[in-house]
């Protein structure tokens, strides 16, 4: 007698903003310039883990501020593990070093916020990040 198997499809709420940030800083500085900037209290918070297929999971370097209303998350492209500059969050776009996901009333001002940043000197390069185009969107679910 065969196995029936079941398939369980979920679909999520991708119902944030992206930003891709291209800078030579380290995390924690790039994380001071925004808070300043903003007004903002991003901290560092523990490495997240993804999965790779085949490859096990992988640390991704993490900051946040969260409020009642809003998360904010930057976080770094590249694997903060060994063998990093193998492993990104988002292979589509290997040259961003960041991600800056604004979930919550900011996400209004998201126009305000990129052009803010882009006016940082140590900022390369600043761009919103379509959603849609994203293979990898998964890896942005906590």
């Amino acid at each position: 007698m065969g196995t029936k198997k079941a398939k369980l499809l979920v679909e999520y709420d991708f119902d944030f903003v992206l930003l891709g940030i291209s800078s030579s800083l380290k995390s924690y500085k790039l994380a001071w310039l925004l808070n300043q900037a903003f007004q903002w209290h991003l901290v560092k918070t523990e490495d997240f883990m993804v999965g790779f297929k085949s490859k096990g999971e992988k640390p991704f370097s993490a900051h946040a501020y969260q409020t009642q209303h809003t998360l904010i998350k930057l976080l770094k492209n590249k694997s903060a593990g060994q063998d990093a500059s193998s492993y990104f969050l988002v292979a589509d776009h290997p040259h961003i070093d960041y991600f800056l996901l604004i979930k919550g009333p900011e996400q209004s001002i998201a126009e305000n916020i990129l052009s803010t940043i882009r006016q940082i000197t140590s900022v390369e390069f600043a761009a919103f990040i379509p959603l849609d185009s994203l293979k990898t969107k998964e890896n942005f679910i906590f």
